[in-house]
């Protein structure tokens, strides 16, 4: 196989890992804005159970008059945090 091959495999290794840790990390914040937007809509258990949905576990639920804010983790404990904003304006 030579020199050439090893290092094509470990190419291949190396990008083959970054690229699974971006996706985790995509999917981990996909869940957390879904969780964030359940939240501002309907409270901490829709929250709660958007995450679950997505097989991520509800660290944090921080809600203030028009905001919640919330911090997930994945069972590989990558976390990640969303922000929604809950907007109350009139339609003409």
């Amino acid at each position: 196989m030579g020199l050439v091959g090893a290092m094509v495999i470990v190419g291949v290794l190396l990008v083959s890992g970054l690229t699974h840790r971006v996706v985790d990390r995509a999917h981990a914040q996909a869940a957390a804005d879904a969780a964030a937007l359940a939240g501002v809509a309907e409270g901490r258990p829709a929250a709660d159970a958007i995450a679950r949905a997505n097989d991520v576990a509800l660290i944090s639920f921080d809600e203030d008059e028009n905001q919640v804010t919330v911090e997930i983790s994945t069972p590989d404990g990558i976390q990640a945090i969303a922000t929604a904003e809950r907007r109350l304006e009139a339609f003409d």
